[in-house]
């Protein structure tokens, strides 16, 4: 294998389509980049417009719930309707209520239903193309940040200012950069007509209704991963194989030829070694190379991730050390948050630095390392305490929602009863049932964790109780969880 320089980054999309879920990896330089999954029977709505009613509205929180056809209301903040009206040129009014019970009107899925909520609507109507994003209800031209070239955003303003047959408001994407003026406006076109479309859809509609779905996931990691310097898509799926050449010629016309097909092949995972990756993007603790280890913790409010130096004793000083583990560590985080989709409010909390100086190095690391983010992220500056808060863009579940789901066997909590815990709540309920009724026989059933206890302390409780060793049969039932456990009565 040639080796590829550190400039140089080798992008390949692997595509995974089964009957249970489609799963889409960007590996850059073999290493998983992002991962994408999608349930076939749970499809993700962000992106789906919807003609929706309005069920109520919480005036304290400038907020309603909006009918959309799904289990749960979504939920619609006000003031986005209330920035759409200026954005318009109209004035709202200052007394009346923007929004009564039982209107109808035209909302879009930002965000996906999570845990016990609902989804999140918008009004502000965005329709996404490879180019183009447009903006049906604002006026705006913008430009991605990632053009860093005012030569070529000039022209691409341009392309668009002069060339759009309608004031509509468009964001110029990263892929636009270098193309044509006829590739641009040929998607600016197919972008309004079907907003035409969706439009006329909404006209004819009656509340509840989907009027436009937003595309698949495989469909939309073409649309948004392949790229000039992804030289390689591989997939399982021959209907998907046809489908994704027709989209890369689409995007760029003659590289269909880029879209491999290893057809029927259910361990595509396995054998590109990506599943394994995928376990590792799930394990709570990440090792680095140094020894150190950082882990991430979800809670309810926000995502916590620790630094940790680990095996990591350096070669020079404490400071020195802690610089260098945090530099890496900021690497690593980055990519993590980037893999795992991770969104919200993330609290990093590095090894402490007694220097302003290196504390602003280790933000400044982060900071760089998270410019391949493609999802909106802010790194906020580091405190006395070595915290550092960041705050990233959440629209769909992350990959642990994805692929997991709550362990039933500690109630959600993540953890279990320790043996001794659940040994002592048998021993409760075994001797007061005992106290109460007199002498009788049980059968326990319990891990063999469990087991060995009761049976180490069963001689002197049996003497304390007025019971004998033999009324008791013992019985492991092969589980490692020591909440798990059966008491019965053999009296009965």
């Amino acid at each position: 294998m040639n080796e590829i320089t550190e400039n140089r980054i080798e992008k390949h999309i692997v595509i995974d389509v089964n009957p249970y879920r489609s799963r889409v990896v960007l590996l850059e330089n073999g290493r998983a980049a992002e991962i994408y999954s999608e349930q076939q029977n749970r499809v993700s709505l962000v992106g789906n417009i919807f003609r929706g009613r309005v069920r109520s509205i919480l005036p304290g929180m400038a907020a309603a719930f909006i009918d959309i056809g799904e289990e749960k209301n979504a939920f619609f903040s006000i003031s986005d309707l209330i920035r759409d009206q200026e954005a318009n040129g109209e004035e709202p009014a200052k007394n009346a209520a923007p929004l009564t019970v039982g209107q109808e009107l035209m909302v879009q899925t930002i965000k996906d239903a999570y845990g016990t909520k609902g989804a999140r609507v918008s009004t502000q109507i965005s329709i996404s193309g490879h180019l183009l994003v447009l903006f049906p209800t604002e006026k705006m031209i913008g430009i991605s940040r990632n053009i860093i070239d005012e030569e070529e955003r000039e022209r691409l303003r341009s392309i668009i200012a002069n060339g759009r047959s309608e004031e509509l408001g468009v964001i110029i994407r990263t892929a636009a950069e270098g193309r044509s003026e006829e590739d641009i406006l040929a998607e600016f076109n197919s972008l309004a007509a079907k907003w035409h479309d969706i439009s006329k859809a909404y006209r004819g509609a009656v509340a509840p209704k989907l009027i436009h779905s937003e595309y698949s996931l495989v469909e939309r990691a073409m649309r948004d991963l392949f790229r000039p310097d992804v030289s390689k898509v591989t997939v399982n799926d021959r209907e998907c194989y046809e489908l994704l050449r027709t989209i890369a010629d689409e995007i760029e016309p003659g590289s269909a030829g880029r879209v491999a097909l290893m057809e029927n092949e259910p361990a595509l995972f396995e054998v590109l070694g990506i599943e394994k990756q995928i376990d590792e993007a799930l394990s709570r603790k990440v090792w680095l190379k140094s020894g150190a280890y950082i882990v991430i913790d979800p809670t309810e409010a926000l995502v916590s991730i620790d630094v940790n130096s680990g095996k990591n004793i350096g070669r020079s000083n404490l400071q020195q050390t802690a610089l260098a583990t945090n530099c890496e560590a900021a690497k690593e985080i980055a990519r993590q948050l980037r893999l795992r989709d991770i969104g919200g409010i993330i609290i990093i909390d590095f090894i402490d630095l007694e220097s302003k100086e290196d504390r602003a190095a280790v933000v400044r690391t982060l900071r760089e390392a998270m410019k391949s983010d493609r999802t909106t992220a802010v790194v906020h500056g580091m405190t006395s305490l070595g915290l550092v808060e960041v705050t990233r863009k959440k629209l769909r579940e992350n990959l642990h929602a994805s692929l997991q789901i709550d362990c039933p066997c500690c109630n959600f909590s993540g953890r279990v009863l320790s043996p001794e815990s659940a040994a002592l709540k048998i021993r409760s309920q075994v001797f007061s049932r005992i106290l109460h009724d007199g002498r009788m026989r049980f059968e326990i059933n319990a891990c063999p964790a469990v087991i060995h206890l009761l049976k180490r302390h069963l001689k002197e409780e049996c003497a304390r109780f007025g019971t004998s060793a033999e009324d008791f049969l013992f019985k492991e039932n092969g589980s490692d969880d020591p909440e798990k456990f059966e008491i019965r009565c053999l009296n009965n």
